[in-house]
């Protein structure tokens, strides 16, 4: 069996480290796996889809080409990739790994990739495709994630991420485009989280293609427990404190949360001045003017990780993880930290209350409350048995996230696919 495993890039992103997870584990259940991404380096389980330079060039300029037609729609160079009008891409189905290949697994395929021509190209291929959904666009008029708005049970219209919404702006337009080219697709459709499945479910594009639950995958021997006292030595982080961390690639992108941890943070400090002298922040990501945060207790700017061996040694060091986040699916930062025993506490919001055991692996506060999340640190950190709770979130990854267990799951919906086409 051969799956080409369509991805923006191999690396950047938690949609590209998942894919990328999922390609090694088939890989390691003797499936004939390759991701084909437009950003990345060629390797045994990766070929980059613009090898020349002129083609990298190209890829570039796609990207570059799309951003400026979307330009005249932009309401918010805040939210300037919340939306994709997918307006541009490359042709891939006459790349060999896709003509070859006997099953087509998208992933996330924006900024410039693969334009609607593009996937309908794709699926007119005849051959069964897989799509698994990192966020709600591909059931979307454009937007990544819906905040409020539920446009996209219908036709979408009236956009809150355009400049000039209307009842047939650029998101309805979109959509309807997809609706044509889902049409008769021999397409499943596959969600990391229950969360995702119930909005992809309710969609009109989706609403009657077939859509199963697969967690990400994450290798469980990499991402373990470390020596506590041991990796704060070599990250040179204090011995006594309790250590909080929080990660994003963009720290700034309002849907992180960021404001809600600093707020929480503040509530903490001011109820209890006495953490003062007990308490240390850990931030890893891109920042902005991190220092400006106004965070009370001493913080530590890790800035954007790339290696991963750090990145292990940075969840063995803290005692707790927080993620602010107001919508999100299946944060790989929460499987990261509980695969390392590290408990986390989140927003119930998307497909962490999946993830987080309620006070047993961690700790669910409620959306967009300050004072609910800083108890949660409170009670995580100062009253809760943490080693019980780190021993809890391990055993929850390696319950439910294994390699070979969702490899297994993924091999299944192949062959169904395959059966059905």
């Amino acid at each position: 069996m051969k799956v080409v495993l369509i991805n923006k890039s191999d690396s950047v992103g938690g949609a590209a480290v998942a894919a990328f997870r999922l390609t090694a584990a088939l890989h390691n259940q003797n499936v004939d796996a390759r991701m084909l991404v437009s950003d990345g380096m060629d390797g045994m389980l990766v070929e980059v889809a613009n090898k020349t330079m002129w083609s990298h060039k190209m890829a570039y300029a796609r990207f570059l080409w799309e951003r400026l037609r979307f330009w005249p729609y932009e309401k918010s160079a805040l939210e300037r990739f919340a939306f994709s009008p997918a307006n541009t891409g490359m042709d891939l189905s006459v790349h060999p790994l896709v003509k070859e290949a006997d099953i087509i697994h998208l992933h996330w395929v924006n900024q410039g990739y693969l334009s609607l021509n593009s996937i309908q190209k794709l699926l007119n291929m005849g051959k069964p495709v897989v799509w698994t959904l990192h966020d709600m666009w591909p059931f979307t008029g454009g937007c990544h994630y819906n905040g409020n708005c539920h446009e996209f049970l219908e036709s979408c219209g009236h956009c809150p991420f355009l400049k000039n919404p209307s009842a047939k702006d650029l998101s309805w337009q979109q959509l309807a485009t997809k609706k044509k080219i889902y049409k008769s697709a021999n397409l499943h459709i596959v969600t990391c989280s229950k969360w995702l499945k119930s909005l992809a479910s309710e969609s009109t594009l989706f609403r009657n293609k077939p859509c199963t639950v697969i967690p990400n995958p994450i290798d469980t021997d990499f991402y373990h427990p470390m020596d506590k006292q041991e990796c704060r030595a070599k990250l040179k982080l204090p011995a006594d404190k309790k250590l909080l961390m929080f990660g994003a690639a963009n720290i700034n992108d309002p849907r992180k949360g960021i404001r809600y941890l600093v707020e929480a943070l503040n509530l903490l400090h001011d109820n209890f001045p006495v953490l003062h002298d007990k308490l240390e922040v850990i931030i890893f990501g891109k920042t902005k003017h991190g220092e400006h945060l106004n965070i009370p207790f001493k913080t530590h700017f890790m800035r954007y990780i790339t290696n991963t061996k750090t990145l292990v040694q940075l969840y063995s060091a803290a005692d707790a993880y927080v993620l602010p986040s107001l919508q999100d699916n299946l944060p790989n930062t929460v499987m990261e930290a509980m695969s390392c025993a590290t408990p986390v506490i989140g927003f119930r919001i998307g497909g962490v209350p999946e993830m987080i055991e309620h006070e047993k692996s961690g700790y669910l506060s409620e959306v967009r409350n300050s004072l609910s999340l800083s108890n949660g640190i409170y009670q995580t950190l100062f009253i809760n048995d943490t080693d019980k709770m780190a021993d809890a979130a391990r055993t929850r990854v390696l319950d439910n996230y294994s390699e070979q267990k969702v490899a297994a799951r993924y091999i299944d919906i192949y062959r169904q696919a395959l059966a059905n086409s």
